[in-house]
Formats: structure tokens, C-alpha cells, sequence
């Protein structure tokens, strides 16, 4: 298989670093699995997560003109497809945004007249 972008690999790791782990791909090409593409949760040691010698399946998600491959461990996994959310919810957000926007409308309108009026009361008596 070739290395494009989109496609799975297998490969194994032949380095760590502070940043990321190399692992080598086929055809004794190398490319980098980013400290942010190892997991799906927050990486503060990658040491916890890979070992040299390690194999893993990657997802190519770069190829740079200069040759460096970019690879993804996390997007490598196959994830259940999450649900679009239900009509019925999505609804009931919009009616009650509906209510909230309208009360908010009413409450704006009763504290401006409120304000108003009592301007209008003291400023009349002067002179």
C-alpha cells in the first residue's frame, strides 16, 4: 500500500521524544506520530503510552513536499459514529430558547418604561 493521505498503516516505533514518537513505515520510510495524535485524552508523557519497538497502527493524515510524513495513532481507531441529534430535542431547545428570548423581551420592556417614567416625574417639576 502506499503512503498517501487517508490511509492505515502499520508501523513501529523507533523513537521517542519529548514531542512525539517515529515510527517506521514500509520501504523503510519514517514518519512522526505528533504527543496531540497518540491519544484521545491529554498525553503529559508519551513514555506512558509508547515504547520502542512498539507495533501500531497509524493513520497518515500529512505528506510534506520535503518528504516528512505526518501520522495519527488516535484517528487510527475505528470510533462508533455518534447519533445526529434527535428532531424532538433539537425542538424542544428551540422552544425554549423561544420562551427565554420572549420573557426577555418583556422584562427589557417593563424595566425601560419603569425607568421612564420615573425621568419623566422628576425632571417635569423644575424651574
Amino acid at each position: 500500500m502506499s503512503i498517501e493521505v487517508g490511509s492505515k498503516l502499520q508501523g513501529k516505533v523507533t523513537g521517542i521524544t519529548n514531542f512525539g514518537a517515529f515510527v517506521e513505515l514500509e520501504k523503510g520510510k519514517t514518519g512522526l506520530v505528533h504527543i496531540s495524535e497518540v491519544a484521545d485524552n491529554y498525553v503529559k508523557d508519551i513514555n506512558d503510552h509508547l515504547k520502542v519497538g512498539d507495533e501500531v497502527e497509524v493513520k497518515v493524515i500529512n505528506v510534506e513536499k520535503d518528504g516528512k510524513i505526518g501520522l495519527s495513532i488516535k484517528k487510527a481507531k475505528d470510533r462508533p459514529v455518534r447519533p445526529k441529534v434527535k428532531k424532538e430535542r433539537q425542538e424542544n431547545f428551540e422552544a425554549k430558547m423561544s420562551r427565554f428570548l420572549k420573557d426577555s423581551e418583556d422584562r427589557l420592556a417593563s424595566l425601560k418604561k419603569h425607568t421612564e417614567s420615573k425621568r419623566g416625574g422628576r425632571g417635569a417639576k423644575r424651574g
